[in-house]
């Protein structure tokens, strides 16, 4: 809470001094609160049913509204949107923790099959990040029923973000050399790099408080060359930079290993805790080369499945030793 109330306050300093928008981050901040909040108080009372209800939310979500952003032209390479694929991804460790949680076979079998689905239905929605991101998490949900050490674990996934978020920096910057930046650009898309290019040099122009919250789009020489444009520079860790400087970096760095820790010291099992931290993990790497946090649905569920891999459950055995 602490952390969440230092994003909201540093939101609010940085729109202060630069005249920006902070609502959206407010909005963000609040939805992550409220899922959080109801996923521990669901995941206590129903640990397997209130995972269940929200994977098939988030698909019939998914499936009802592909296109959560306007324009065409941010179709490629994240399928329909950064949203829907981050959408698939939670749906997938929403009902990958429902099935380890499961007290029977049968029923175990059947959230299982309902995570298949899920990333099979990617497949069939044209999303190939949120189908590649959704399997991703299923094998990950998978492997985690094997002996394995949650701390060091949830510290491979940590770096995994990390690794995604820096190649996304280091691409923007031109650090990156050869035919592996061609190649990366050439999937990314020639725009949305401009776009990080603008978001950089933001960033290193106003290092301490940033440009201010929501006036990237009004900065940006890139995000101008399209009509309507949406104003992000489709890169959660950029964008902050850009707009709220390198505090704001830190703190939702922060965020992320909070989530993190939380998750090695639940009491839930090994299984659902690493299964929670998969998902979360895709949808950081999601964010640091998509628009996937700009929206609501997105963010509260991140919060629900926080929420149900670190509830209590009223009438369980006594929790398992973290390794």
């Amino acid at each position: 809470m602490i952390l969440l109330g230092a994003c909201a306050g540093w939101a609010l300093l940085t729109a202060a001094a630069h005249d920006g928008r902070p609502e959206g981050v407010l909005l963000a901040v609040l939805a992550v609160t409220a899922g959080h909040a109801v996923g521990r108080v669901s995941g206590a009372l129903l640990p397997v049913a209130t995972p269940c209800a929200g994977a098939l939310a988030a698909l019939a979500l998914a499936v009802a509204q592909p296109d959560l952003s306007p324009g065409f032209w941010y179709a490629a390479p994240l399928g329909h949107t950064g949203g829907t694929a981050a959408l698939l991804a939670l749906a997938t460790g929403a009902a990958s923790c429902a099935a380890w949680a499961a007290p029977t076979p049968a029923l175990r079998l059947g959230m299982w099959a309902l995570a298949v689905g899920i990333v099979l239905t990617g497949a069939a929605l044209g999303s190939a990040a949120g189908c590649a991101a959704g399997a991703a998490v299923l094998l990950c949900a998978l492997a985690a029923g094997s002996p394995v050490r949650r701390g060091v674990s949830l510290l491979g996934l940590a770096v995994a973000a990390a690794l995604v978020a820096g190649t996304a920096w280091a691409l923007a910057s031109d650090a990156l050399r050869g035919g592996l930046a061609g190649v990366l650009e050439g999937r990314l898309t020639a725009h949305r790099v401009g776009l990080w290019q603008d978001a950089l040099r933001m960033a290193d122009r106003n290092r301490g408080l940033g440009v201010g919250p929501d006036r990237f789009g009004e900065l940006s020489p890139a995000a101008s060359q399209t009509v309507p444009a949406d104003g992000k520079p489709h890169s959660a860790p950029l964008q902050v930079a850009a707009e709220q400087g390198l505090v704001g970096v830190v703190l939702i760095a922060a965020v992320f290993c909070w989530v993190l820790h939380a998750l090695w010291r639940t009491p839930r099992s090994t299984p659902v805790a690493l299964t929670a931290g998969a998902a979360l993990t895709a949808l950081a790497a999601l964010a640091s080369v998509s628009n996937a946090l700009s929206f609501t649905s997105v963010t509260a569920g991140a919060g629900l499945l926080a929420g149900w891999a670190t509830a209590r459950p009223w009438a369980r055995e006594d929790a398992e030793p973290r390794l």
